[in-house]
């Protein structure tokens, strides 16, 4: 085959290169209004105080992921019975964007605490259910041996998106002295926050939408596509049945990662609420955190490949619940930025891991199944973790007792993972 053949061609590196885009602009979603800066804000600015509010973003986050859990494989399914699949990210993107810009509405006011968790809840729903067709497109953009460094270059840029998008919202809104110098009545300066994100979505994700081909309308009817999509999943379960040790595996990620979205979703919450920290403390801390996740995943990219993904896997698991445990147990602030940051070392090389894992022992015939065993797995339980922190939160008066179901789901995927078999590279 020639080196023509080899390469993708110029427009297909243009395409590539808009969708890995997305994932820079989706990201400031995660980072900002999920994690360090709305998230934190509506627990302290927004709910009558900070145990009310973590209970209430919790069972909000609950109540996405359960959404998100039961709709995202049927969907995803559906999109690949008709074959397109732009149109839909589109949808749920312009969703997304719409609820973000409007939470500019929330006020620092009890009265304004259903607004903020219906936004926020559509927001979270809408980014999931785009990124089910994201991801989806890519194996139609690269070539075979190239749909993993793209895939790794997409994530890398995400990191670095939300990266950036912290350091405009730090210097640019909320730090005292900030570049545009927007007024701190009413909580101006942290709300301007919100557009801004908003904004950020919908201008880097036009690369996509641009010159990112899509699938062919494959023309088959909604409701036929809802049949056989529903059939394709009973079809998926049955065949994992038949490999324990990927039954195995995506049990034992089916509670460490809900451990990870917790952690996620609350970790601002967690800061402002345990340690007084202030909403520009809490953006530094996240833009701290950014770092060290992208160190962590880059770092340990070598010993995935010499002892495998299972070994990365249990170290970074066994590593993230102690550091979980320590945080939670301290009450001195620096030790707590000691402890935060060397989490985000770990968190990477888990979510990086997983998915070599799987690739790895997936049977090439059953392989598009299996990954989409794999979004199931990650999404299906996604409301056990924030219920379990809301309702102990409000049970026990303490964050640091609500937080713990964390350490709980991180060391059940943990035990989990010592009954998965090493990975085998499966014969094409």
């Amino acid at each position: 085959m020639s080196t023509q053949d080899d390469s993708p061609r110029a427009t297909d590196v243009r395409a590539l290169r808009a969708w890995a885009l997305y994932d820079w602009a989706n990201s400031g979603f995660a980072a900002l209004i999920q994690t360090f800066v709305f998230a934190a804000y509506f627990a302290k600015g927004v709910a009558a105080n900070e145990t009310v509010g973590t209970a209430l973003w919790g069972n909000m986050m609950g109540a996405a992921g359960l959404v998100i859990g039961l709709g995202g494989p049927l969907l995803g399914a559906v999109a690949d019975r008709t074959g397109r699949r732009k149109p839909w990210l589109a949808l749920f993107t312009g969703l997304c964007i719409a609820a973000t810009g409007l939470l500019w509405f929330v006020r620092p006011d009890t009265a304004c605490v259903p607004l903020a968790l219906l936004l926020a809840g559509i927001g979270t729903v809408g980014s999931e259910y785009a990124m089910i067709f994201y991801n989806a497109m890519l194996p139609g953009l690269a070539e075979p041996e190239a749909v993993g460094r793209w895939s790794g270059w997409g994530w890398g840029l995400g990191y670095a998106g939300g990266l950036v998008l912290l350091v405009i919202a730090l210097y640019g809104f909320v730090q005292p002295g900030a570049w545009f110098g927007i007024p701190h009545e009413e909580a101006l300066h942290v709300r301007a926050v919100m557009p801004l994100t908003a904004a950020w979505y919908l201008l880097f994700c036009l690369p996509l939408f641009l010159f990112s081909p899509d699938a062919g309308d494959r023309r088959i009817p909604l409701g036929q596509a809802i049949r056989e999509g529903a059939a394709q999943i009973k079809s998926s379960l049955g065949n994992v049945r038949r490999y324990r040790h990927i039954a195995l595996f995506l049990l034992a990620r089916m509670f460490y990662n809900d451990g990870l979205a917790t952690l996620f979703a609350f970790g601002g919450i967690y800061a402002a609420g345990s340690f007084g920290m202030s909403p520009s403390e809490v953006i530094l801390f996240g833009i701290g955190l950014n770092v060290t996740a992208g160190l962590g995943a880059a770092g340990f990219a070598w010993m995935d490949d010499k002892v495998g993904p299972r070994r990365t896997i249990l170290v970074s698991l066994a590593c993230l619940t102690i550091c979980c445990g320590l945080i939670l147990t301290i009450t001195n602030l620096t030790l707590f930025w000691i402890f935060g940051l060397a989490v985000g070392i770990f968190v990477g090389p888990v979510q990086a891991s997983s998915r070599s894992y799987l690739a790895r022992t997936a049977p090439a015939e059953l392989r598009g199944e299996m990954f989409g065993l794999f979004a199931l797995s990650g999404k299906l339980t996604s409301f056990m973790g924030p219920l379990l922190v809301g309702w102990l939160t409000l049970a026990s008066g303490s964050q640091r007792v609500g937080l713990s179901s964390v350490i709980v789901l991180f060391a059940v995927g943990l035990a989990g993972m010592f009954f998965v078999p090493r990975a085998v590279q499966t014969k094409e």
